[in-house]
């Protein structure tokens, strides 16, 4: 892998098929999958297809929650860090993240009081990022206006 970007245990990145400009991530090597910490899910059914709506607290100074929907791609059960195991409902959305966008598998999540509303798993960063875990925010702010004075 002598072309993958280096990334720092945390970074910022956007999902624009959700709208959202910037999320806080967690850099996560010991995660397989990805998940984005949500409340107010809903499911819901269009043209008779399974969609989920729910808001997304983007760790963004003086942003409210974002709210998005996208189409449920699958329900598997997902054991958390503590060992608790959960049916939660996936999403394929797209990321970008230091130049670079991809389609990544998503499991949405409500946990309270979280530092990071996403957490970037290796299954998502395969082929793609080196992670250096000393090292935060290495690609750099969210765009201006969006972080704290």
């Amino acid at each position: 892998m002598p072309h993958s970007v280096l990334l720092g245990w945390r970074e910022w990145l956007s999902l624009p098929v959700l709208g959202i400009v910037a999320v806080r991530a967690k850099v996560d090597t010991g995660a397989r999958s990805s998940a984005l910490h949500v409340r107010d899910q809903e499911v819901f059914l269009r043209e008779g297809r399974e969609f989920v709506r729910f808001l997304l607290d983007t760790g963004v100074h003086d942003l409210p929650p974002q709210l998005a929907e996208a189409a449920v791609l699958d329900r598997r059960r997902v054991t958390d860090s503590g060992g608790n195991t959960s049916e939660r409902i996936f999403i394929r959305t797209r990321l970008r993240l230091a130049g670079q966008a991809w389609q990544a598998e998503v499991n949405l999540t409500h946990r309270r009081n979280m530092l990071f509303p996403m957490l970037l798993g290796r299954t998502a960063l395969a082929g793609r990022f080196l992670v250096d875990p000393a090292s935060s925010f290495l690609q750099g702010d969210p765009p201006e206006g969006l972080l704290p004075p």
